[in-house]
C-alpha cells in the first residue's frame, strides 16, 4: 500500500509540474516568441498574464463543476487538454491561436491541481496529509522556478520549437502514467454546491485568503524582478545571474524546506508558529538583500536561504486555506490557486511601481510591505480560537 501511495504521489507531482511549467516556462522564451510572431515583448507577455488571469477566475468555479466525477477521469481530461494545447502552440504561426491554446488549458488548471492536493492528502492518514501534499507541491515549486531557466536553455541550445515541445513531453508523460498506474478514484460522497459555497461565510477563510494573496505577492513580486536587481544593483553578469537563479530554483525544490514545512504543518501548534515565523524571516531576508545589495558574496549566500524559504511558501499557502475550510477540500484548493495567482499579479504590479517611482534598489521594500499585510491577516486567525479550524477540529 505504501509503495502504491508513493507512486500515486509521484505521478501527481509530475502532473502538477507539467501544468505549472506550461504556465511559467514561457517566461524564459518570451523574446523568442515575440520575434516569431512579430509582436512586442509586452504583447508576448499576454501569454503569461492571460494564463494567470484564467487560472484565477476558474479557481473557485471549475473544481466545483467537476466535484462529483471520478477523479482519474478528470485528471486524464485535464492532461489531455494541456497536451493538445501544447501541440497547437508548437505548430501555430498565429498569435491569436497561440493565446487560445494557452487560455483554454488554463481554465482547467485549477481542476487538476486542486484534485492533486486533495487526492494526495486523502491517500494517507490525516496526520500525514500535510507531508503528502508537500511532496506534490515540489512539482509546483519546480514548475515555478525551474521552468524559466530550463525552457531558456533548451531554446538557446536547440530551438524555440524544442522548448515548446518540452512542455508537451512532460504533460504527455503525466497523461500516460495517470492512465496506466492510477486506479479509478470515484467520489464516495459528493458535496452539493451549496455545501461547498457555504464555507465562504466563514470569516477565517477570508482572513486566510487575504494572507495567501499577500504572502504570494511578497514572494513572486520580488522574484519577478530579482534578475534585474542582481544585474543593476549587485552588478552580476548575465551568466552569473542565470547561475544564481538556477541555484535558487534548486534550493526552492530541495527536500529541506519541504521536509521542515511538512513536519511542522502536521502539528497544530507548530503549524501556527511556522506560519507566523515565515513572513518575519522572509522580511529579514529582504532587508538583508537591501543592505547587502552591492556585495556579491553576501547576495549569493542570502539567495541560498531565500531558496529554502521559497520551498516552504506553497506548502504554507495551501495549508492555510484548506485548513480554514476542511469540509470542502477541492473548493478550498481552488481558492488557494486563485489567491496565489492574484497575489503573484498584485505583487508584480506593486513592486514594478516601486521600481518605476523609487528605483530598483527599493524593490525589496515592496515585498516587505506585503509581508506586513500578510502578518496582519495571519494574527487574527491564530488568536481567534472560536473561528479557527485546523484539520477539521476546533481549536
Amino acid at each position: 500500500m505504501k509503495e502504491k501511495n508513493n507512486l500515486l504521489i509521484f505521478i501527481l507531482t509530475i502532473g502538477v509540474f507539467g501544468i505549472i511549467n506550461t504556465e511559467m516556462g514561457v517566461l524564459g522564451i518570451l523574446p523568442l516568441l515575440a520575434e516569431k510572431f512579430s509582436i512586442s515583448i509586452a504583447q508576448a507577455g499576454l501569454l503569461v498574464s492571460l494564463f494567470a488571469l484564467a487560472v484565477a477566475a476558474a479557481g473557485p468555479v471549475m473544481p466545483l463543476l467537476f466535484a462529483g466525477i471520478d477523479r482519474k477521469r478528470v485528471m486524464l481530461l485535464v492532461l489531455s487538454v494541456f497536451v493538445l494545447g501544447n501541440l497547437i502552440s508548437v505548430f501555430t504561426d498565429n498569435f491569436a491561436v497561440m493565446l487560445l491554446a494557452r487560455v483554454v488549458p488554463a481554465i482547467f488548471h485549477p481542476v487538476y491541481c486542486s484534485l492533486a492536493f486533495s487526492v494526495a492528502a486523502a491517500s494517507v492518514s490525516p496526520e500525514a496529509a500535510p507531508r503528502a501534499v508537500a511532496k506534490v507541491i515540489v512539482g509546483v515549486s519546480a514548475g515555478m522556478v525551474l521552468g524559466v531557466p530550463v525552457s531558456s536553455f533548451i531554446a538557446g541550445s536547440f530551438s524555440l520549437t524544442a522548448a515548446m515541445a518540452g512542455f508537451t513531453v512532460v504533460n504527455t508523460a503525466a497523461l500516460i502514467a495517470t492512465w496506466l498506474y492510477i486506479p479509478s478514484l470515484p467520489v464516495a460522497a459528493r458535496l452539493s454546491y451549496g455545501q461547498q459555497l457555504r464555507v465562504l461565510k466563514k470569516p477565517v477563510l477570508w482572513f486566510s485568503i487575504a494572507a495567501v494573496v499577500f504572502m504570494n505577492g511578497a514572494v513572486f513580486g520580488v522574484f519577478g524582478y530579482f534578475s534585474g536587481y542582481l544585474t543593476n544593483i549587485t552588478a552580476f553578469s548575465w551568466n552569473t545571474v542565470s547561475l544564481i537563479l538556477l541555484v535558487y530554483g534548486l534550493m526552492n525544490i530541495n527536500i529541506v524546506g519541504n521536509f521542515i514545512a511538512g513536519r511542522m504543518l502536521s502539528a497544530g501548534a507548530s503549524a501556527d508558529k511556522l506560519v507566523i515565523i515565515f513572513p518575519v524571516t522572509l522580511g529579514i531576508v529582504y532587508a538583508a538583500f537591501f543592505w547587502s545589495g552591492t556585495s556579491a558574496p553576501a547576495m549569493a549566500l542570502i539567495t541560498l536561504l531565500w531558496g529554502v524559504l521559497g520551498g516552504m511558501n506553497a506548502n504554507i499557502n495551501q495549508y492555510w486555506i484548506t485548513t480554514a475550510a476542511p469540509e470542502a477540500p477541492d473548493f478550498a484548493n481552488g481558492l488557494f490557486l486563485t489567491a496565489a495567482n492574484l497575489g503573484t499579479a498584485l505583487g508584480s504590479a506593486v513592486c514594478g511601481m516601486v521600481i518605476a517611482h523609487m528605483g530598483m534598489q527599493y524593490m525589496m521594500w515592496g515585498g516587505i510591505v506585503f509581508l506586513i499585510l500578510c502578518l496582519a491577516m495571519i494574527i487574527p486567525r491564530v488568536y481567534r480560537s472560536d473561528e479557527y479550524v485546523c484539520l477539521g477540529e476546533s481549536k
